[in-house]
């Protein structure tokens, strides 16, 4: 069975450094918001270049964390995109604002600024892109857009930890930006967890607060705030895992890469990259006509592969009602004919070779 991401092969790797840092940590029973959150925060921010990095419970705290410190709530307009895990419109929601969809590029499956200066309105207060599979948006003209606008820029990292744009990282950007670090990602540790981003003091210790209840003193609260601090046990293996970000990132693109490079002669899109930013591949996404049938070609041979994300937002259930009447032809047809192959650091290209081949049958049978 080859699985989507190998996630036993990469702990393989670190397990002695993982099951050191546990030992240490269950040893000193300093659990929450420990020395290991402490450093992570630290280190996470000289990474991404930016003056302050805040672990929370997840990405979905993260977004929702960020987009409560600079002061998005009831009445707001945030442009996001509609494909998308939900999550990303989860937190506008949370907030008491409207999530507005605009349509996506075809190539790299992000929305453009074309789009969102089409959608902006007197009600919209923030942009919102996603930097969808690992493929950064265009940030410099997003960013021109909300500067231009007064609007504030809250990145969805989620699926982008290492990438950049013109060698600036995603989460660098914006006002803030939101990271997961759900097992899967290409910073992924062993449960939920995430991390927000900003270069200001005030969001920064904004976000501290709602974390944390709403308190900076202990059993002293100023707002109401939430429980959602990132567990010491996670920072030991986001420790551990960032130290190697950037090999198991150039990993990814290799595979990806050779993928691409064996499939060219096919009837498919492979992924596209933009030249603007670097791609991390945390899918490798294809669009194909006769998905279902390559899909089912490569179950049939125990390949992982997955569909994200079938029913754009704009048309899930939750958001029927409101987004009646909208149409994204090119989210609707990206959503109709994608899906994903196993990507990972550990990916070998026998592996990949295997995979093609399986693909290729489908069309030269």
């Amino acid at each position: 069975m080859i699985p989507m991401v190998n996630l036993q092969a990469q702990y393989a790797e670190i397990q002695d450094e993982i099951v050191g840092g546990f030992t240490e940590t269950l040893n000193n029973c300093a659990f929450i918001l420990g020395p290991n959150v402490q450093a992570f925060e630290k280190e996470a921010a000289a990474y991404l270049g930016v003056k302050h990095a805040i672990g929370c419970a997840s990405g979905t705290d993260a977004l929702h964390l960020a987009l409560l410190a600079e002061g998005i709530g009831a009445g707001d307009e945030v442009i996001t995109s509609a494909f998308t895990f939900i999550a990303t419109a989860e937190a506008i929601k949370y907030v008491g604002a409207t999530p507005v969809f605009v349509d996506i590029d075809p190539g790299t499956f992000n929305i453009t600024p074309e789009n969102i200066e089409k959608a902006i309105t007197a009600k919209t207060k923030a942009v919102m892109p996603v930097h969808l599979f690992g493929q950064p948006v265009d940030l410099p003209a997003v960013k021109a857009i909300c500067d231009k606008h007064g609007l504030k820029l809250i990145e969805d990292c989620a699926q982008s930890f290492g990438a950049t744009v013109y060698n600036k990282q995603t989460g660098s950007f914006g006002n803030a930006a939101g990271f997961s670090f759900f097992p899967s990602k290409n910073l992924g540790c062993f449960g939920d967890g995430g991390l927000v981003t900003t270069d200001s003091d005030e969001t920064a210790a904004k976000i501290k607060q709602y974390r944390n209840h709403g308190s900076d003193v202990r059993y002293y609260h100023d707002v109401v705030g939430y429980n959602s601090r990132l567990d010491e046990l996670q920072a030991v293996v986001l420790r551990a895992k960032l130290k190697r970000i950037d090999q198991y990132n150039a990993a990814r693109r290799h595979a990806a890469h050779l993928y691409s490079e064996l499939m060219a002669d096919l009837p498919l899109t492979t992924p596209y990259e933009d030249g603007i930013g670097v791609h991390v591949y945390h899918q490798y996404t294809l669009l194909s006509d006769r998905r279902d049938e390559v899909m089912k070609a490569l179950q049939d041979q125990q390949i992982g592969c997955a569909v994200y994300y079938p029913v754009p937002l704009h048309q899930q259930n939750v958001f029927k009602e409101e987004c009646a009447g909208v149409s994204l032809p090119v989210t609707e047809s990206v959503a109709a004919r994608c899906f994903s192959l196993p990507i990972c650091s550990n990916l070998s290209d026998d592996t990949v070779k295997q995979i093609v081949g399986v693909i290729r049958g489908v069309f030269q049978a």
